[in-house]
């Protein structure tokens, strides 16, 4: 039986959510050049943007299956260097058409890899005598900053579109060749379904997690045409908004479990809640852009903990099994993140894309106001386990 609980498996486990975070990172600058090229309005664009979710959540719910068939090394592998392959296709389809298919190619090399390595972290994390599952996703967090910023300094520098994603692509094959051997030849799979519909107390934490979600989806696909368009920066640094947000991601993924231990998941969520929403505040009223730009700081930051409050209480609730919770939460997000900015490019055709993003700071709004509902259940218990794990830590 091969042994989990290796530094190898690690390295390959972090670095198939690196290439991951990266490759989706990689496409936010290119969306503007993808809008002028094609000479498409926001919702043709928009449609774009759902080919992209489809394919990533209709491979998810295959790779569910595939993964039990043959272990989801071979499904990590095929995913990265998919992407790896399509990404400059991103940067010279010339019709809406071709774009279509690709992104849903990209978003359906995407979602396989996204299912596969968290099975795999899963599997490596059991043999492991310490949780790793939050340093794996901070991982695809720092790959989301590289991404974008490697792609917006090509794009500066005036290398192209084509020359960025490239350069791009060479470093996501690089990064699977080192995984590649070091990725676990055998993962046992659960019996139960990939996705069940979630119900009752379940829903709302779904319902919780595409929210969410899907403003890190917007972040992504719209941040860099907001700020374009309002004259705050020009094309060519159009990342830098997904940018910021993306280290304050990643430094709230590293910081949160000490932060959670000290203040409890019920003010995570509340203040959480309201500094991202601030962040959009900032974001759209600010007359000053680097004012506006600390506003990718604030989302980043007050959105990075809301989710793992969310699967930690799916994995105490008694309405359904825990594993099967989990599951259906992990699939309502992704697809929040990957459907649901498709639906800003509709909004932003009738009333305009600042007003879209102010829908996405109303629907933030339901993170600090189900905070006290979603906590609300074993309050005690959960504090003792905090004091009782700061303890520990220190």
């Amino acid at each position: 039986m091969q042994t989990t609980d290796r530094p190898e498996t690690r390295l390959a486990t972090r670095l198939a959510f690196l290439v991951a975070g990266f490759a989706l990172a990689c496409w936010a600058p290119l969306v503007p050049f993808a809008k002028e090229r094609l000479g498409v309005d926001d919702g043709v664009l928009g449609m774009l943007l759902l080919c992209l979710g489809l394919g990533s959540v209709a491979a998810m719910l295959a790779t569910g299956m595939l993964s039990a068939r043959y272990g989801s090394k071979p499904i990590i592998i095929a995913g990265g260097l998919g992407l790896a392959a399509i990404l400059p296709t991103l940067a010279v389809a010339s019709t809406p058409f071709t774009l279509g298919i690709a992104l849903a190619a990209f978003g359906a090399c995407l979602g396989s890899l996204d299912v596969a390595m968290n099975i795999h972290a899963v599997e490596v994390e059991k043999g492991a005598d310490r949780p790793l599952m939050s340093g794996f996703h901070a991982l695809f967090s720092i790959g989301g900053f590289i991404g974008s910023l490697l792609v917006t300094l090509l794009l500066s520098v005036k290398a192209g579109p084509l020359v960025a994603t490239l350069l791009s692509s060479a470093v996501m094959v690089i990064a699977m060749i080192i995984a590649w051997p070091r990725l676990l030849r055998t993962v046992q799979a659960e019996d139960a379904p990939f996705f069940v519909m979630p119900r009752g107390f379940v829903l709302l934490l779904a319902a919780l997690a595409a929210i969410t979600f899907l403003v890190e989806g917007a972040i992504l696909d719209w941040s860099a045409l907001l700020l374009t368009t309002q004259g705050r920066v020009d094309a060519s640094h159009g990342g830098l908004g997904y940018m910021l947000f993306a280290i304050a991601m990643t430094i709230g993924r590293f910081a949160g479990d000490a932060v959670t231990a000290r203040i409890g998941d019920r003010a995570i969520m509340l203040w959480g809640g309201l500094v991202a929403i601030a962040g959009f505040v900032a974001l759209l009223l600010s007359p000053f852009s680097i004012l506006a730009m600390s506003g990718f700081l604030l989302i980043g930051l007050g959105a990075s903990n809301i989710v793992p409050v969310l699967f930690r209480k799916a994995g105490t609730q008694t309405v359904m099994p825990s594993g099967l919770a989990v599951a259906a939460i992990t699939t309502c997000g992704y697809a929040g993140v990957l459907i649901g900015p498709a639906s800003v490019g509709f909004v932003a055709d009738h009333i305009g894309l600042p007003g879209s993003f102010w829908g996405l700071a109303l629907l933030l709004c339901a993170a600090p106001l189900c905070a006290g509902i979603v906590t609300r259940t074993q309050d005690r218990e959960e504090t003792d386990a905090h004091r009782s794990y700061s303890s520990m830590d220190t």
